[in-house]
């Protein structure tokens, strides 16, 4: 129960902050970006609500309670976390001269979670199957 909850929260968080990120992006940010930074910018938004429906989808359709269903939940909401907020990170910083480096390796680490997640998903499912 506990992870359900969980899921439905940074759902709900990760969809909403994607709509004020990306409607910021879009009215406010997009003149003084270039078109790498805006491609950049907006695929982290997508990655971010694609997220947060899949947990959404998920957390409604899962009890959570096999050790596999946990961690997959557990790596695609700090996947998200890590890929999309690295990279507004890395874009907001740039914007003012300073950009924050450090977040560079931390955007393929937080892919890499996300990669991880939809395999454990993938398991998850074929295991209902085996």
């Amino acid at each position: 129960m506990e992870t359900i909850l969980i899921m439905q929260i940074m759902a709900s968080f990760y969809g909403l902050s994607a709509v004020i990120i990306g409607a910021f992006g879009a009215h406010v940010l997009k003149k003084h970006f270039n078109e790498g930074q805006l491609g950049s910018y907006e695929t982290a938004v997508k990655y971010q609500m694609y997220h947060a429906l899949l947990l959404l989808i998920l957390s409604f359709n899962l009890g959570f309670t096999k050790r596999l269903e946990v961690y997959m939940a557990h790596f695609l909401i700090w996947g998200t976390f890590l890929f999309s907020f690295s990279i507004y990170g890395l874009i907001l910083s740039g914007l003012k001269g300073r950009k924050w480096k450090f977040l560079g390796p931390i955007t393929p680490l937080g892919g890499l979670f996300l990669v991880i997640g939809w395999v454990l998903l993938l398991f998850s499912v074929l295991g209902n199957f085996i």
